[in-house]
């Protein structure tokens, strides 16, 4: 009877414990919640934010929410099924439609290029090298933006066959360096179709998008050249300073390569959701596709891309070691959508940031990893100019180190920041210590002044995230 009283007590006592610890979780993931929340409302309020995010730890979603429209001109709102071109997100998927091929030994990635294009005129490079970004190949964007007629729409083998018409050279000798390259990631697409007999976007709903139950991602670049359509698609937007509104980029004469590039795939175009990607990075965490070895292989640095960032690049993927962990990841940027897709390897931490108005969605990223792990952060608020005179400003002048060297210049009453290639942006002050830029962006450089007036810290404020600068001169 007393061993039964002790038992209960015990029993209850750790109920009671685990009730407290789970009330004390769902404060403290409220509160993360919040934070996220107020951050994402005042890049939406003071910087145009417009998209979809979702964040997961251990593929439990903690935060997931639309901030706009998906299409500016009706004001139809986004929701959590809206679809986003990924536009360079989309090179993950592409690498595996090529490493479950080579699981399948439909091929090998010492394979050459041109046993599967002859006609092309590039020897000596291989799949693994066009994975890697390691190829050379020339850019065909590029190439097609001068020569293609712009008034007809360039699918894959009209590209396969303007370079092998063109013969434009190699950048670099394949295999010396690394240059991203849209160019392989369109041909590998090719190539997915001339080795399993499918159509690329045949291919990838038979064999990752229906496996992996993402039903709502597809390969999607029609809406121009076929007039096909998706009911819930986020329509990418840019913004126009002049007119003080959206547009769609079929409208701006700069951006016209969106309609006759319109029927590239394979280095983009790979629609979906934020919750299919969660899907997805789950089955890249759990090698669901792929034999663990070949996943291993894809999240492998296997071509340096930055020693100062310490990045490299795998198949597909970037992954770099941050401070605050091991990251591997992948952003997208095409007129009207920047997407960023990335986890946390040490902490299981997902981001997702789809924007369907160009807003920066790595930076933004980067500010939510901060948040969910406890980083301060600045959060965004409407910048007002004071009046300073030129001696004031002055002792701002010189020149500044982070991971990258700027300048920043004097001209009468106004200060600028010089990038390496002359490009300017004016800051204003907004206090004795801080200047914010004007450029529309969430940046802003502040500085710490000792007893002798002298600038004895400064840091760039780059969507709320602070970084540490060196005065140099």
């Amino acid at each position: 009877m007393v061993q039964n009283k002790i038992m209960k007590k015990i029993t209850f006592l750790a109920f009671t414990t685990l009730l407290l610890f789970a009330c004390k979780s769902n404060k403290e993931n409220n509160k993360t919640a919040a934070a996220l929340d107020e951050y994402l409302t005042g890049q939406s309020t003071y910087y145009r934010f417009n998209g979809n995010v979702l964040v997961a730890e251990n593929g439990k979603i903690v935060f997931q929410k639309s901030y706009g429209y998906a299409d500016f001109d009706t004001r139809r709102a986004l929701n959590d099924s809206s679809v986003f071109e990924l536009a360079s997100v989309s090179k993950q998927f592409t690498a595996t439609a090529i490493l479950l091929l080579k699981d399948k030994g439909k091929l090998k990635l010492t394979d050459s290029l041109r046993q599967y294009f002859p006609e092309l005129p590039y020897p000596g490079i291989s799949i693994y090298q066009m994975l890697t970004h390691t190829s050379g190949l020339p850019d065909y964007e590029e190439a097609m933006n001068q020569k293609w007629d712009h008034s007809k729409i360039a699918f894959n083998n009209d590209m396969i066959a303007f370079l092998a018409k063109e013969k434009l050279p190699v950048l670099f000798a394949p295999g010396t360096k690394w240059m991203y390259s849209n160019t392989a990631y369109a041909i590998l697409a090719s190539l997915t179709e001339k080795v399993s007999g499918q159509s690329f976007p045949e291919f990838m709903a038979q064999n990752i998008f229906q496996p992996l139950q993402m039903n709502h991602t597809r390969i999607y670049n029609t809406r121009r050249s076929v007039k096909d359509t998706i009911a819930n698609y986020a329509y990418g937007f840019v913004y126009n300073d002049s007119l003080k509104k959206h547009l769609l980029p079929d409208s701006v004469a700069d951006l016209k390569f969106v309609i006759y590039l319109d029927g590239i795939q394979g280095d983009g175009v790979v629609n979906s959701t934020t919750a299919d990607l969660l899907k997805w990075d789950r089955a890249v965490k759990d090698h669901t596709l792929l034999s663990e070895a070949t996943q291993k292989e894809m999240l492998k640095e296997q071509a340096m891309v930055d020693t100062a960032k310490r990045s490299h690049y795998g198949f597909g993927v970037f992954m770099e070691k941050t401070d605050l962990g091991y990251v591997i990841s992948h952003s997208g940027g095409w007129p009207g959508y920047t997407t960023f897709l990335a986890r946390n390897v040490d902490k299981d931490q997902t981001y997702i940031v789809l924007s369907n108005n160009s807003s920066p969605s790595p930076a933004i990223s980067t500010a939510l990893q901060h948040i969910l792990n406890g980083r301060p952060v600045v959060m965004p608020y409407q910048h007002k100019e004071i009046t300073m005179d030129s001696a004031a400003l002055q002792q701002f002048a010189g020149k500044y180190k982070a991971t990258s060297e700027i300048s920043i210049e004097r001209s009468g009453n106004k200060l600028f920041r010089v990038s390496p290639n002359g490009y300017k942006i004016e800051l204003k002050p907004e206090s004795s210590t801080k200047l914010f830029y004007t450029d529309g962006s969430d940046r802003q450089i502040e500085f710490e002044i000792d007893a002798n007036k002298n600038i004895s810290k400064t840091w760039l404020i780059n969507y709320g995230v602070k970084t540490a600068f060196e005065k140099i001169k």
